[in-house]
């Protein structure tokens, strides 16, 4: 089996231990550079190249593509699927999930539940955008924001009014979501591959920060999910179409609510806390899922047919 690692940086924890997992199956492995592909398109032949080289066809790639990289890198994801390689998540499944709006409105149309959300142009009354959203306190998200980045807590009316007004005289793109106070500045990452939670753990925000991303100095522990919080997770990943990401989750009194479905998850935060090889299990999936082109019958590669697709 060949697998590619689509990653940026080789040394990071996430990429270390998917390598590691792919070689402790005796595959080839290689991390690659996605920025550093170039494609070719001709009529019936696509080509990547690496490096001025021509990339060998791979069995199955793992992206991992940074936020701010996403166009460029879920292209690549995409030339890798019309060369009928298989991708742990697909390219149109990794664009959906980097929006926010968009995700969360495919996540209503499967009836996943979520915080209250409102989005409105600079055109729009802040006053309406906050009495439409429940009211103070509430969550205001810079949909072009990561890892905590860009999420502010607007504790009254006034200091609501004034933030929106201020980033609506910027032309910034907002979502204004209800406050869960019950949470506690807690929330829920479950794991899920093809299908199945296979680790989760809860993430405390840091002292005084209701943010929970451990980017932003929270702490995690493994946690075991209820039958209602893992329903959840499956039933958020199905919607996005990704075969590997994390569904973040917040405790509420309604039951759990989706915050976001990570494309790109990473790996050391659920594996130090549950002690879980997380990267095997990736790696079974794709064990699952192809037929290497070695063994295959005919010169196409064969993917199975229980593979999610995006």
């Amino acid at each position: 089996m060949r697998v590619y690692i689509l990653s940026r940086n080789k040394e990071l924890y996430s990429t270390r231990r998917l390598v590691e997992a792919a070689e402790a199956k005796k595959w080839e492995v290689k991390v690659i550079d996605y920025l550093k592909c170039t494609i070719e398109i001709m009529k019936g032949e696509l080509i990547i190249n690496y490096l001025g080289k021509v990339l060998p066809t791979p069995d199955a790639i793992i992206p991992r593509i940074g936020a701010s990289r996403t166009f460029y890198g879920a292209a690549m994801v995409r030339h890798f699927e019309m060369m009928d390689v298989f991708s742990t998540s697909g390219n149109l499944a990794i664009t959906r999930s980097r929006d926010k709006l968009r995700s969360l409105q495919v996540l209503s149309k499967n009836d996943v539940d979520m915080p209250k959300t409102v989005f409105a142009s600079n055109k729009s009354s802040a006053k309406d955008v906050i009495a439409l959203s429940g009211g103070a306190p509430l969550v205001l998200k810079i949909l072009e924001g990561t890892q905590g980045v860009g999420v502010v807590l607007l504790d009254s009316e006034k200091a609501a009014k004034s933030v929106l007004d201020a980033f609506y005289g910027m032309d910034v793109n907002l979502l204004v979501q209800e406050y869960i106070e019950e949470a506690g500045g807690a929330d829920i990452r479950a794991f899920v591959v093809n299908g199945e939670v296979v680790g989760a753990m809860k993430r405390q925000g840091a002292e005084g920060d209701f943010r929970s991303n451990l980017h932003q100095g929270g702490s995690a522990i493994a946690h075991k999910l209820t039958r209602k919080e893992k329903s959840t997770a499956i039933a958020a990943a199905k919607a996005m179409g990704l075969g590997v990401c994390g569904v973040d989750m917040i405790p509420s009194a309604r039951g759990p609510l989706v915050m976001e479905v990570n494309s790109s998850p990473g790996l050391e935060g659920i594996e130090k806390s549950t002690n879980l090889d997380i990267a095997g299990k990736i790696m079974d999936y794709i064990e699952k899922s192809v037929v290497p082109a070695s063994e295959a019958s005919t010169k196409k590669r064969k993917i199975k047919k229980d593979n999610i697709g995006a």
